[in-house]
């Protein structure tokens, strides 16, 4: 930092505010404490399967209070980035094929794309619980027929309470595979994601602080957009990790909890607690 106080927060969803639903420790008062000091914040996520809304009831549900407006999920950031893309001359939507899930067709349908599957602009793939050969094998053709290959997030698996499951990037391998053709990947570690988080806020990467748990998607994506950096012990990160990394986080802290009531501010601050 340079002298000047955070002024606006992103942070990662799972492993940060909450571990398979359940809260983490502070998570719900340090919310609170942005809210109550009127301080810009987005919970982001690489989960693409649902929409804000659906998200902001799961958290609430959790005890967590994150309204929709605050929740910023790779399919957003894929909108917002394929909404840019297309050629403001053309007076024609934009279109794509998209295998994925509400919260990624909801996104795309709101900046005006329409789904088909004659001839689209982009192949679009998200996560879902409901991969299909069918849908697989038409995105194959599609691309090798010329549709642009996008991915929301490169995830090879996913948690769930019977263990991993193959998510986006698994299967954009094997897209990958069949076609020959590399998407461009808009989700963490993309630091795309996290610029676009900031135009949503209308924040500036030195006065914003990113919290994760990864090193290999939060950490180096914030640092390559610019942001201060929070690495938590919550999630899937530990403190032997992060020295197999040539880069490292700004500050290390056990959870959220350790933010609470605490502003960050000028290099004193960040220099006498860089390496928690």
């Amino acid at each position: 930092m340079t002298g000047e106080s955070i002024e606006c927060w992103l942070t990662d969803m799972d492993g940060v505010l909450v571990r398979e639903y359940e809260p983490l420790p502070g998570a719900a008062e340090l919310l609170e404490q942005w809210r109550s000091q009127d301080l810009p914040y987005l919970v982001l996520t690489n989960n693409s399967i649902f929409t804000a809304r659906d998200l902001s009831a799961r958290l609430r549900h959790s005890g967590l209070v994150v309204p929709e407006d605050r929740i910023w999920t790779s399919a957003l950031a894929t909108a917002t980035f394929l909404a840019k893309q297309v050629n403001p001359e053309s007076n024609a939507a934009g279109s794509c094929y998209v295998v994925g899930e509400a919260g990624l067709t909801t996104a795309l349908h709101e900046v005006g794309f329409i789904m088909t599957e004659t001839n689209p602009d982009y192949v679009v793939v998200g996560e879902t619980r409901n991969y299909s050969f069918e849908a697989i094998t038409k995105a194959v053709r599609l691309i090798n027929s010329g549709a642009r290959f996008i991915v929301t997030n490169p995830d090879a698996t996913g948690p769930s309470p019977e263990g991993v499951l193959p998510a986006t990037g698994a299967i954009a391998s094997l897209i990958t595979k069949a076609t020959g053709r590399n998407p461009y990947v808009v989700g963490k570690p993309n630091p795309m994601m996290f610029r676009s988080a900031l135009n949503h806020l209308g924040a500036h990467s030195m006065q914003t602080a990113m919290i994760g748990d990864r090193m290999d998607t939060d950490i180096v994506a914030g640092m390559e957009a610019g942001m201060h950096t929070v690495l938590v012990m919550t999630g899937v990160s530990n403190q032997a990790d992060v020295a197999d990394y040539p880069f490292r986080p700004n500050r290390i802290i056990n959870g959220v909890y350790e933010l609470l009531d605490e502003p960050l501010g000028d290099d004193d601050d960040v220099d006498s607690i860089g390496s928690a």
